[in-house]
């Protein structure tokens, strides 16, 4: 395979990864949001009120949940509330955490992290709520696990950055390749000593300068496609090519 072979299937590879990662981050995404973040896995309690919801031992997400009117697109305002979890005879306690998250809504049904609480051990707990909540319609405490997906936007995102990286490396590359194998321009030189060998000289004006002929300009620009393959500016199989072109009189 070489170089031009190797840009194109790169820049194929780079642009590929870039597309796919975008996808999957935006769908990923939604997913979590929608889909696999279960808020209410294992059950809801109004607000004011009393139940008993059976909770798995780890970690168990609150979510204030309730219904807006309108488009809901100025965020879900938490209401003052409280919340008391009463564990099983010889279970200690759970521990709540305060972690108020982003609000999700769709079709009007709104819904916000509130709590965290490790449960530390599987069974019926009984569930008081208490919040100042006139304002909202249906407010209820929903009890239940985030999406185990979580992590996947992040892989996403470092994919997309790792494949922006590599494209803009290949295109530099291409870039380089590119000019290297574009023609040597020449440009005759301009000499105040007899010409050598090829050329005659022709006055012009007072400058004195020398008009090369076909055969001193073609011994100059192989001189100058050896100078550039003997710095390394040229490989040989480019060298070759561009002295074919000049031999040819292209």
């Amino acid at each position: 395979m070489n170089r031009a072979t190797a840009v194109r299937v790169l820049t194929v590879v780079a642009v590929v990864a870039l597309i796919g990662s975008l996808v999957g981050f935006i769908a990923t995404m939604v997913l979590n949001a929608f889909v696999f973040d279960e808020y209410d896995a294992y059950g809801e309690v109004t607000i004011p009120g009393s139940d008993t919801v059976y909770l798995p031992e780890g970690e168990v997400i609150i979510t204030f949940h309730t219904l807006v009117i309108g488009s809901g697109s100025g965020g879900l305002p938490v209401p003052r509330m409280s919340v008391a979890i009463d564990p099983p005879d010889g279970v200690p306690d759970p521990v709540l955490t305060e972690d108020i998250g982003g609000a999700t809504t769709v079709n009007n049904d709104a819904r916000v992290r509130v709590w965290v609480a490790q449960i530390p051990a599987e069974g019926s707990y009984g569930i008081t709520t208490e919040g100042q909540v006139s304002a909202y319609v249906n407010p209820t405490l929903a009890f239940g696990h985030g999406t185990p997906y979580g992590h996947l936007p992040v892989v996403f995102g470092v994919i997309f950055g790792i494949a922006l990286v590599d494209l803009l490396i290949v295109r530099a590359w291409a870039a380089r390749i590119a000019m290297r194998a574009s023609p040597v321009a020449f440009q005759p030189p301009v000499a105040s000593h007899p010409p050598p060998d090829g050329f005659h000289s022709t006055p012009v004006g007072t400058a004195g300068a020398y008009v090369p002929t076909d055969q001193g300009v073609r011994l100059e620009q192989l001189n100058t496609l050896a100078r550039l393959r003997d710095s390394g500016a040229l490989t040989e199989d480019e060298f070759e090519a561009e002295k074919k072109r000049v031999l040819d009189g292209r």
